[in-house]
C-alpha cells in the first residue's frame, strides 16, 4: 500500500462520514396530534364528547319487524293481517350549564308498510331541557302506560313547555300543551280556533317497593278532562300495577269510556316475561253533546310473552280478546287481536 492510496481511502472515509451526517440532519415534519373521541361519562353509558367542544353526545335507536292481526269482521271482511317494519334514530345531546344539564334530544322515525318505497321520516319528539323546564314536541304524561300490550290507558304527542321538580322519589311537573283531536278522533274533525290548549300535571312517587302516579289533565277547547291513577308494586318473581281512569267527556287527553280500570302481573323468569293482563271500560258511547251516555261496557282480557334473544335484541308476542256489548251494527263485538315482534335496539 503506498501514500497516495493511504491519503485516498481516507478522503473517501471523510466524504462518507460527513454525507451520512448531512443526511441525519433532515427531519420530517411530525404529523398533527389526532384528537380522538373522548368518553363521556357524566350522563351515563354511551355517551362521547363532540370533539372540540364541552357537549356529550349519544346515538341509539331501534329497528322493528312486526306482523299484526285480528279477527275484526265488518261488513263480512276476511281476518285481517298486516306486516310492517319501523325504524328509529334518535340523537342526545348534553352539556353542563350554570343553570344545569342542558339537554337537546331529536327522534325520527320511518316505516314500511304495505309499500315497495318504504314510508317518510317525521319527527318522533324534538325537545329542549334545561334544569327542570322542558319545550318541545314530546309524548306527555299520559304515554306511561303499562308494561304488558292488552291496555288502552291514553297517549299524547303534543308541542308542550312546562316543568317538573324531580326529587329523586318523588317527582311533580305541569306542562300546557297544544292540542289538536279528541283521543280516539271519534268525529274525524281536528281542533280549530285559538282555544286548543290543554294543562296536564302529574305527581309521582316512589315508597320502598311501591311505585304511584296520579294525573289529572283538562281541554279547554272540548270543556272536558281526565284524572288517571297508576300503581306498581314489586310482588314475587315480578310486578303487579293497576290502573284507574274517570273521564268527564271527549276530550284529548282520553275519551274512550267514562271510566276504566286495568290491571296486570308482570312475571319474570330468566330471559322471559310473562303478562297476563285484564281491562274493563264502562258505558263506552257518547252522545252528540259530546257526554258519555247509555249502558253499553267493553273488556279485555290477553297476555304478552316478552323474551329477550339477546342483548340488543327482543321479541315479543300478545293475545287479546275484547268483548264489548250489541251495539246493533255489522261489526264484530268480539274480537281476537295480536302481533308478533322482534326488535333490534342499539
Amino acid at each position: 500500500m503506498n501514500i497516495r492510496s493511504v491519503l485516498f481511502g481516507t478522503a473517501a472515509a471523510l466524504v462518507g462520514f460527513s454525507g451520512a451526517h448531512a443526511a441525519d440532519a433532515i427531519v420530517a415534519a411530525e404529523p398533527e396530534p389526532m384528537e380522538y373521541v373522548r368518553v363521556c361519562d357524566a350522563f351515563g353509558t354511551g355517551f362521547f364528547y363532540i370533539p372540540g367542544t364541552e357537549t356529550c353526545l349519544k346515538i341509539g335507536g331501534y329497528v322493528r319487524f312486526q306482523v299484526d292481526w285480528d279477527s275484526a269482521n265488518d261488513a263480512g271482511a276476511d281476518d285481517n293481517w298486516n306486516a310492517r317494519t319501523r325504524a328509529l334514530l334518535n340523537f342526545d345531546a348534553r352539556t353542563d350549564t350554570e343553570f344545569g344539564a342542558l339537554r337537546s334530544y331529536i327522534a325520527l322515525r320511518t316505516w314500511a308498510e304495505g309499500d315497495y318505497n318504504g314510508g317518510s321520516f317525521e319527527i318522533d319528539e324534538a325537545y329542549i331541557t334545561l334544569g327542570g323546564f322542558k319545550v318541545g314536541y314530546m309524548y306527555n304524561y299520559w304515554d306511561n302506560d303499562l308494561s304488558g300490550e292488552t291496555d288502552d290507558i291514553g297517549s299524547n304527542r303534543v308541542n308542550a313547555i312546562g316543568y317538573e321538580y324531580d326529587g329523586g322519589s318523588f317527582t311533580a311537573g305541569l306542562f300546557a300543551e297544544e292540542l289538536t283531536r279528541s283521543y280516539s278522533d271519534r268525529d274525524n274533525s281536528p281542533y280549530g280556533g285559538n282555544d286548543n290548549i290543554g294543562l296536564d300535571g302529574q305527581i309521582s312517587g316512589t315508597f320502598g317497593p311501591v311505585t304511584a302516579y296520579l294525573l289529572g289533565a283538562y281541554d279547554f277547547a272540548a270543556d272536558d278532562g281526565a284524572i288517571r291513577g297508576i300503581v306498581s308494586a314489586d310482588v314475587g318473581p315480578g310486578a303487579f300495577s293497576v290502573a284507574g281512569i274517570w273521564s268527564s267527556g271527549v276530550n284529548a287527553y282520553y275519551d274512550l269510556s267514562e271510566w276504566t280500570v286495568a290491571a296486570q302481573y308482570a312475571a319474570k323468569f330468566g330471559k322471559f316475561t310473562i303478562t297476563p293482563a285484564f281491562q274493563y271500560w264502562g258505558t263506552i258511547d257518547v252522545n252528540a253533546s259530546g257526554d258519555f251516555a247509555g249502558d253499553r261496557d267493553m273488556w279485555r282480557a290477553g297476555v304478552t310473552l316478552d323474551y329477550a334473544i339477546t342483548d340488543g335484541l327482543a321479541f315479543k308476542t300478545t293475545v287479546n280478546y275484547t268483548k264489548a256489548d250489541d251495539d246493533g251494527t255489522p261489526a264484530d263485538d268480539d274480537v281476537w287481536s295480536g302481533f308478533v315482534r322482534l326488535q333490534r335496539t342499539f
